[in-house]
């Protein structure tokens, strides 16, 4: 079983927002940013709030587990 997101899809959705502007946004580096988005790391708790409140959707539709 993995962590899977939409981040990059979000990203692009929300006018194309660079790693670096999500990344300043949540607090975390932009090398946290791609490691998320590729699924090698999984965020805190908190970090995925964060995720969920920049793009003002439930974290349900960020991320799955599968």
């Amino acid at each position: 079983m993995r962590l899977h997101n939409t981040i990059r899809k979000l990203r692009f959705n929300a006018n194309e927002m660079s790693q670096q502007t999500l990344a300043e946004k949540i607090g975390v580096t932009r090398q946290t940013v791609i490691a998320i988005e590729k699924d090698k790391y999984s965020p805190s708790l908190e970090v995925a709030f964060k995720i969920a409140l920049v793009f003002d959707i439930p974290l349900e539709q960020i991320f799955s587990y599968e």
